[in-house]
């Protein structure tokens, strides 16, 4: 197993004036992900997860800890670090007053390429990334979706080996989402490592391969999203029968593929033995017994659900705590 990223005991303290208690933003962060990934870090505002990219991508310094990004020591050799990555930070890096084009070639030749070079990759990306058409013309025209797609081609005109996209998503419309979740895709299958920090539940389940979930600077969970949510429970049928003289029928029948649980008003519910693959048997057997339902609904566990076992609060109702303002506030 080949790593690209690599942490021990990573720490970021932040200093405060007058008297106030220095602000431990990252508490001692342990982290691999393997050559290919697609690594989520999720977590609520103020949670860690930005200080931590930002010091894998060499834009702030651990206070204590190691770290190895693309095979070079973070602290020992962060320029090479820097030559290895990419980066898309949240608030996006394009010139409103530049072409698409002129962008991505002046990007690449900041690290290195020749004119000739720099223009045929630049044409390279801009196809990639469905912006030929708007190639030429000033990036304060391009939509948002448009433009955040721009930074990611800054963040790759070089072919890095790993992608840090910080919260790539972040105030997209759900159609300009999607187009940046399937380029993420293509990144990826084209080789690159890619580590993206999310508030989104639905981003880091449909992207990433494993997911970390921080929360007040320490690590809280982490797996794959399947093994994650397995972990906490199984998935759960809920049936709804047609007729409600039905219901003691279809008691009977959801009771042969697991524990009941409670379920909305009328309706039945079982946590799936086997899980959510039983749930075509219980069709078949609902068929086979000539029982008309309404309504049949499986219920999996969320990321949210492991957020809410692992820290006792929703993920989604999480907002900044105290010490996650001063981080946001002083990264």
């Amino acid at each position: 197993m080949t790593l690209m990223i690599e942490t021990h005991d990573l720490r970021r303290t932040f200093k405060t004036r007058g008297k106030a208690a220095d602000v431990e933003a990252v508490r001692g962060v342990d982290l691999e992900v393997e050559d290919g990934a697609i690594f989520g870090f999720l977590g609520p505002n103020g949670a860690g997860k930005t200080t931590t990219l930002r010091m894998l991508a060499t834009l702030l310094s651990p206070t204590s800890g190691t770290a190895t990004v693309a095979g070079a020591d973070l602290a020992r050799d962060p320029g090479e670090v820097r030559r290895r990555i990419g980066y898309v930070p949240q608030g996006g890096s394009t010139d409103p007053a530049e072409t698409g084009r002129g962008e991505l070639v002046l990007q690449g030749r900041l690290y290195g390429m020749d004119a000739t070079t720099a223009k045929r990759r630049a044409a390279e990306v801009l196809a990639a990334l469905e912006l030929e058409d708007a190639a030429d013309r000033y990036v304060q025209t391009y939509s948002g979706g448009m433009r955040r797609r721009l930074d990611v081609g800054l963040g790759i005109v070089h072919r890095p080996a790993v992608l840090f996209l910080d919260e790539p998503t972040t105030g997209l419309d759900p159609a300009s989402r999607l187009t940046v979740w399937e380029e993420v895709r293509r990144i990826n299958q084209r080789g690159t490592t890619v580590f993206l920090t999310t508030q989104y539940l639905e981003e880091a389940d449909m992207l990433a391969d494993r997911v970390g979930i921080i929360d007040r600077g320490r690590i809280v969970a982490e797996d794959t999203p399947e093994a994650l949510k397995a972990e906490i429970g199984r998935p759960s049928v809920e049936a709804t029968p047609a007729e409600r003289s039905e219901r003691d029928a279809v008691v009977r029948v959801l009771r042969e593929f697991g524990e009941e649980i409670p379920a909305q008003p009328g309706a039945v519910a079982v946590r799936l033995s086997s899980g959510a693959a039983g749930l075509a048997d219980v069709v078949r057997a609902l068929d086979r017994e000539e029982i008309r339902v309404a309504n049949l609904r499986l219920d999996e566990p969320s990321l949210d659900d492991v957020f809410l076992a692992k820290t006792g609060r929703s993920l989604e109702g999480a907002g900044e705590d105290e010490d996650g303002g001063m981080e946001e506030a002083q990264a």
